[in-house]
């Protein structure tokens, strides 16, 4: 009787284990390239110089017309003389713009020979004029302008027949012509308004301050 063997099996051989994937860190650089670029954040605004906001001094505020009515573009302004500075202030501009930090100046004046209105930014450390805009808008009045409406009106003798015991200069703005028939609707005027201490207003003179004279004359309550 023959003898019975018993196969053995062959062990089934495992898959090799895989290796582990690198995967690699966001952080990490790509092969090849540069070194990463910083993120730039706003220009800091608050790093900027004080003293850019200083007012104008003496010799600023001298600089900035002597560069302005040397500019071609109003040099004849200039020449004729006629003209009248309304006010000159410092000016800052925030970066980006190319003349942040650079010390400037607004000018602003009334061109009585074109009838314009001349407003200016001036790059006092380049010594140019950065911007210019002429307009036919009017500004409101200079302090020269107002003390000048006031003589002219005083002097006036239909002003001086007009005025009563206690009468007045109370104040003085600037007036427009509402309509193209009226002489100030075009030329630089201003109103001086009359009247007694109590604040009652008596009296509107308006004056044209282009040939300096009065245009008209007319009672309070019915200006």
């Amino acid at each position: 009787m023959a003898s019975s063997k018993k196969v053995a099996k062959k062990p089934t051989p495992k898959p090799p284990a895989k290796a582990p994937s690198k995967k690699a860190s966001p952080q990490a650089p790509r092969a090849g390239a540069g070194p990463a670029k910083a993120r730039r954040g706003p220009p800091d605004v608050i790093a900027s110089d004080p003293t850019l906001f200083d007012p104008l001094t003496a010799g600023e505020t001298a600089d900035a017309l002597r560069t302005l009515t040397e500019d071609r573009r109003v040099s004849a302004m200039a020449k004729v003389g006629r003209y009248r500075v309304i006010c000159t202030e410092p000016l800052v501009v925030k970066p980006p713009h190319w003349m942040a930090g650079h010390r400037l100046a607004r000018v602003v004046a009334y061109d009585y020979s074109q009838d314009r209105a001349v407003d200016a930014c001036v790059d006092l450390d380049a010594g140019v004029v950065a911007h210019l805009e002429l307009n036919r808008g009017q500004p409101m009045l200079s302090t020269d302008e107002e003390a000048l409406a006031i003589s002219i009106a005083m002097t006036d003798h239909h002003v001086r027949e007009k005025l009563t015991l206690g009468d007045s200069p109370q104040s003085t703005m600037h007036y427009w012509g509402r309509t193209p028939q009226d002489l100030a609707y075009a030329r630089r005027s201003a109103a001086v308004i009359f009247g007694r201490s109590d604040g009652h207003a008596t009296l509107v003179a308006v004056v044209d301050l282009v040939d300096n004279a009065v245009t008209q004359v007319v009672p309070a309550e019915q200006w």
